[in-house]
C-alpha cells in the first residue's frame, strides 16, 4: 500500500476549541481485476454517445447538457453555471454537534472512512479530545461540507487516534423491517446447541491479516499464465447447496459441533494468514500487459506478476 498522503487540511471544532487536523483516506482501493474492451486485433475501443432520436448521429460532449426528468420523457435543463450554483461549497470546518454512545450508530449507516491526524499546533487538543472520548465511551456527531456535498459524520477515538466516518442519511438505508421476515420460534435445546457452536469457533477479535481475496489471487494467477503464453484453464467449483432442502436443525447443529474446525480461530493471527505477493513484483505485469496486444500475448519473463 502506498504511503499515506494528506488530502485536506480541516479544523475540528470542539466547543470553543479549534483543532487543526489533516485528512487522510482510510482505505486504498485495490479493486477488482479490470479488463479493457478491445477489438480482436488488440486495439482499444472508445465509448460514444448517440442521439436516441437519431441513432446514427454521434453527439460530442460540447453539445451535451444535463437535465432532470421530472415526468416521463420530460426534462428541465440546467446550464453548467446553474449546476455550479447548486453545489455546496467545501468548508474546512467540521463542527461537532453532539456526543453519543460509541456503539449507538448502526454500521449500516457507515459510508467512506477517513483518518484524522493533528496538524501544526494541534497535537495537544487532538490528544485531549481523543482521550476524553475514549474515557467517556462516546463518539462525536458533526456536519462537514466536502466535495459539493454536506455530510453527517461520526468521529470516533481508537487507541491510535481519530477516525472520521461519513454516515448515510436515513433515506439512503433500507430496513430489515421492510422485508417481512417470518417470525418463528426456536426451542431452548436448539438455542443451547447453537450457543455451543458459537463458543467452539469464537475469537476474541477481528484480525484482517488472516483473510485475503482468494478469488482475486486465482484471477491474477490466470493472467500470469496468459502472459507466459499459456491458455486459461477454467477452475472447477463445488456445486451450490440446495437451499430449498428441509433440514433437521438439531442434527445440523450437533454435526457442526462434531466437525473439527480447519484452523483454530483463537490461535496466532498469522497461522491462518496467506502470504500476499510482494507489491513490487505485481507492478511489473501491468507494464508487460500494456506492451503486448491481448490476442497475441508473447511469453513474458517469469518474474512479471499481475498487479492488484
Amino acid at each position: 500500500m502506498a504511503a499515506a498522503r494528506s488530502i485536506a487540511s480541516l479544523s475540528l471544532s470542539f466547543g470553543l476549541v479549534s483543532i487543526p487536523v489533516k485528512l487522510y483516506s482510510a482505505t486504498e482501493s485495490a479493486g477488482t481485476v479490470k479488463f479493457n474492451m478491445l477489438t480482436k486485433d488488440g486495439s482499444r475501443v472508445k465509448q460514444q454517445y448517440v442521439s436516441e432520436k437519431d441513432p446514427g448521429v454521434v453527439v460530442p460532449r460540447t453539445e451535451m447538457v444535463k437535465g432532470y426528468e421530472f415526468e416521463k420523457d420530460r426534462f428541465v435543463l440546467f446550464s453548467p453555471e446553474e449546476l455550479k450554483a447548486l453545489e455546496e461549497s467545501s468548508d474546512p470546518g467540521v463542527e461537532i454537534l453532539s456526543f453519543i454512545p460509541t456503539n449507538s450508530v448502526d454500521p449500516l449507516f457507515y459510508d467512506k472512512a477517513y483518518l484524522l491526524a493533528p496538524d501544526k499546533r494541534g497535537a495537544k487538543p487532538y490528544a485531549l479530545l481523543a482521550g476524553a472520548m475514549r474515557q467517556s465511551g462516546r463518539c462525536a456527531l458533526a456536519k462537514w461540507k466536502w466535495k459539493a456535498k454536506q455530510h453527517v459524520v461520526q468521529i470516533r477515538a481508537t487507541d491510535e487516534g481519530l477516525v472520521l466516518q461519513q454516515l448515510l442519511y436515513a433515506a439512503e438505508v433500507r430496513s430489515l423491517k421492510d422485508l417481512d421476515i417470518e417470525k418463528v420460534d426456536v426451542s431452548q435445546a436448539e438455542l443451547q446447541l447453537a450457543l455451543q457452536l458459537i463458543d467452539q469457533i469464537a475469537a476474541d477479535s477481528y484480525d484482517p491479516t488472516q483473510y485475503v481475496d482468494e478469488e482475486k489471487k486465482r484471477v491474477l494467477a490466470a493472467i500470469d499464465e496468459k502472459i507466459a503464453g499459456k491458455q486459461v484453464v477454467a477452475a472447477t467449483h463445488e456445486a451450490a447447496a440446495d437451499t430449498g432442502q428441509v433440514i433437521d436443525l438439531m442434527e445440523a447443529l450437533r454435526a457442526s459441533l462434531q466437525k473439527k474446525p480447519a484452523t483454530s480461530a483463537k490461535g496466532p493471527a498469522k497461522a491462518a494468514a496467506v502470504e500476499a505477493e510482494p507489491a513490487k513484483e505485481r507492478k511489473s505485469a501491468k507494464r508487460a500487459l500494456a506492451a503486448v496486444p491481448a490476442a497475441e500475448a508473447a511469453p513474458a519473463p517469469a518474474k512479471a506478476r499481475a498487479r492488484k
